[in-house]
């Protein structure tokens, strides 16, 4: 891929990105695990390349209307958009089936190795720090707590409840993603980060459960007399 081709992708990549947590920064963090992952690979670079820049295309779209997945309709949108900037028909099909197997909650997975390089890529970035922080940036976006509280007033851990919180999010995906990668080289990156995502959870729940519990008891004593 030229530097021209690279920028015509890159322009449209911007003009869609508007979602903070999935924004142009975390475009450029996939390429750069992509391009390290790919190393070991023999890949078509153009489609790995094409398929990073534009594979949260469609978190627009499904932003605006949550029923979508942002995977199916950025797949057609890049599809789209690389048809009508020149590109082979069967490139762009390939960068279509990329995207649209990049999604972590997505029963079909991906079978080339370009799609397989995405996925793992973009997974990296849910690891680790960068994947706490972005995390917390997204729920901050969408009005969701960092965690939930029992009709009995305790704090839920999120290992049970299904409300939509920090605490559940990150017992029902952060903690499993570590299993799910299809490369050596991601497995290896994400094996360096997944102590310092899980120390955070453990500290975080254990600085609002611990003030959570002595207030209480403290709250009932005053209230009794």
């Amino acid at each position: 891929m030229n530097t021209s081709a690279y920028k015509t992708i890159e322009s449209y990549m911007l003009e869609c990105m508007k979602d903070g947590a999935h924004d142009s920064e975390h475009i450029y963090r996939v390429l750069n695990y992509a391009l390290d992952i790919a190393e070991k690979h023999t890949v078509d670079t153009d489609v790995l390349t094409a398929a990073v820049l534009l594979h949260d295309i469609g978190r627009g779209a499904q932003f605006r209307n949550p029923a979508l997945d942002h995977a199916a309709v950025g797949s057609e949108m890049a599809y789209d958009f690389l048809i009508k900037s020149g590109w082979d028909a069967d490139k762009a099909e390939h960068v279509k089936k990329c995207i649209s197997t990049h999604r972590y909650r997505k029963n079909s997975g991906p079978e080339s190795t370009e799609a397989k390089i995405l996925f793992d890529a973009d997974k990296l970035d849910v690891t680790g720090a960068v994947g706490i922080a972005r995390t917390l940036a997204y729920i901050g976006i969408v009005g969701e707590p960092l965690y939930s509280v029992a009709d009995d007033g305790q704090i839920l851990d999120g290992t049970k409840d299904t409300a939509p919180s920090f605490f559940q999010e990150y017992n029902f995906k952060l903690k499993h993603i570590y299993d799910g990668f299809y490369t050596a080289r991601a497995k290896e990156i994400a094996a360096e980060r997944k102590e310092t995502a899980q120390l955070f959870y453990e500290a975080l729940l254990k600085e609002v459960e611990e003030p959570h519990k002595k207030g209480r008891r403290l709250l009932e004593k005053i209230l009794k007399e």
